[in-house]
């Protein structure tokens, strides 16, 4: 069981976030300036505080849309992280990791949050899997460009904590060796169905750098159970993830646990994670999420999962 609105903090920066983030990506285009006012409403209501958006989610309406809604609400009890380097411009997806183009794009995320400050702002999508043979020269500009200028921010106060938002642990270990980061964000990187990051994830809490997990439900497998069309990494799950799902929702059947509500616990488990940011539409997904968070589930489920080999390990 997991208190949702406890707060948890972002390395050494003074900057805590809830256990439940509320994200803001591209779906946030559809709903509209209203509807997702309603959102931030209710989250708010709830008690929920931590906000998570980028430049790239919605080509920018996400931040902006998340400025309108917040701009009103007290500035010290909330806290918005946003993402750079990656950008819709003129409908195409583009990247710069380059110090000119990092300044440029905070001043525009500064602008469409309505805030003089940052919370957090993260090196965005910094990936083999977005870049290929690029990868390595775009690793070498992010850290010759984007990290000094947020580093330098950082110490003038203008942004108060910094890290890394990619899917690969291995690429957010990288960063933690070349630079000294705030916190990082994994997208479904440590999850039921994935905990080769244990190792990066001990070693973030004996640092202090705290991890943000993105897509606990692995883009859809995780919430929906392995059905006919199940969504894994925003592609049908392949047929061994298909197999792991079932085995795991064979160990929730046996202990009354819905797999969604281990798919939220399950990430906070582990003392380097700080917060789940998962997307919602509507106020009902944030209070379905809120009774997932906090319903109780026996260590004897975790013991299972564990035996069966199923998770890295019971803790």
């Amino acid at each position: 069981m997991t208190n949702p609105i406890e707060r948890r903090p972002i390395g050494r920066t003074g900057v805590t976030v809830s256990r439940l983030g509320i994200g803001g990506g591209s779906l946030f285009s559809s709903m509209g300036d209203a509807g997702v006012a309603e959102v931030v409403d209710h989250c708010w209501a709830r008690g929920l505080r931590f906000f998570d958006t980028a430049a790239l989610y919605a080509a920018g309406v996400s931040e902006q849309r998340f400025g309108t809604a917040l701009e009103h609400r007290p500035r010290a009890e909330h806290v918005v992280a946003t993402k750079a380097g990656r950008y819709v411009e003129d409908g195409e997806n583009r990247f710069d990791y380059s110090r000119d183009g990092f300044l440029r794009s905070i001043e525009r995320s500064l602008a469409k949050l309505k805030r003089d400050r940052l919370d957090i702002v993260s090196i965005h999508d910094v990936d083999p899997d977005q870049h290929g043979d690029a990868y390595e020269d775009r690793f070498a500009e992010a850290m010759a460009g984007a990290y000094p200028a947020l580093a330098e921010l950082r110490s003038q106060g203008v942004i108060r904590a910094i890290g890394v938002a990619v899917k690969s642990w291995q690429v957010c270990q990288r960063f933690a060796a070349a630079g000294e980061f705030d916190c990082m964000m994994l997208a479904g990187g440590h999850t039921l169905l994935k905990q080769d990051a244990v190792p990066f994830l001990d070693d973030c809490a004996a640092r202090g750098i705290a991890v943000l997990l993105a897509a606990p439900f692995n883009t859809g497998i995780l919430a929906t159970g392995a059905i006919e069309g199940a969504r894994y990494f925003y592609k049908p799950a392949p047929p061994e993830v298909l197999e792991a799902t079932r085995r795991i929702e064979a160990v929730c059947r046996r202990h009354d646990v819905p797999l969604p509500a281990a798919a939220l616990q399950f990430p906070l488990r582990h003392p380097a994670v700080a917060s789940v940011v998962v997307g919602h539409q509507a106020a009902a997904e944030v209070d379905h999420n809120l009774v997932l968070l906090q319903l109780p589930i026996p260590e004897a489920f975790w013991a299972d999962l564990a035996a069966e080999g199923l998770v890295a390990e019971a803790r």
